[in-house]
């Protein structure tokens, strides 16, 4: 009587022999079991990347305000309002005048004490 594993050690001895009458002996069977695992991991890796992907947008899509919230917190932010948009222009409108003063004239405004006011420096 011959048992399970006798059989299947016969098959190998079997498979072997027809391997090395080919001339590919072990390393055929060795090169295509480390494909098959190399192939395996890649697709392990690939999943693993793939499930921390979709925990991170998960998280995004929890995390990101919806569109009435935006809308609150734009309400709630300075400079909205017309007399923060005046102030911010008259600003800027001093800044553009000074720096317009400084292209006109010879003198270094660095050195000024006063800046809206004209002289007081020492002069280049």
């Amino acid at each position: 009587m011959v048992s399970f594993v006798g059989r299947s050690s016969l098959r190998r001895r079997r498979r072997d022999a027809v391997l090395a009458f080919l001339g590919c002996g072990r390393q055929l069977k060795q090169s295509r079991w480390s494909s098959m695992a190399s192939l395996r991991k890649s697709l392990v890796a690939v999943a693993i990347v793939g499930a921390w992907a979709g925990v991170g947008s998960a998280l995004f899509l929890l995390v990101t305000p919806r569109e009435e919230q935006v809308q609150v917190m734009l309400k709630g932010m300075p400079g909205l309002d017309s007399q923060s948009r005046e102030e911010a222009a008259k600003t800027k409108q001093l800044v553009l005048a000074t720096l317009q003063k400084a292209a006109d004239t010879q003198e270094n405004v660095t050195w000024r004490k006063d800046w809206i006011s004209g002289g007081g420096g020492k002069s280049a």
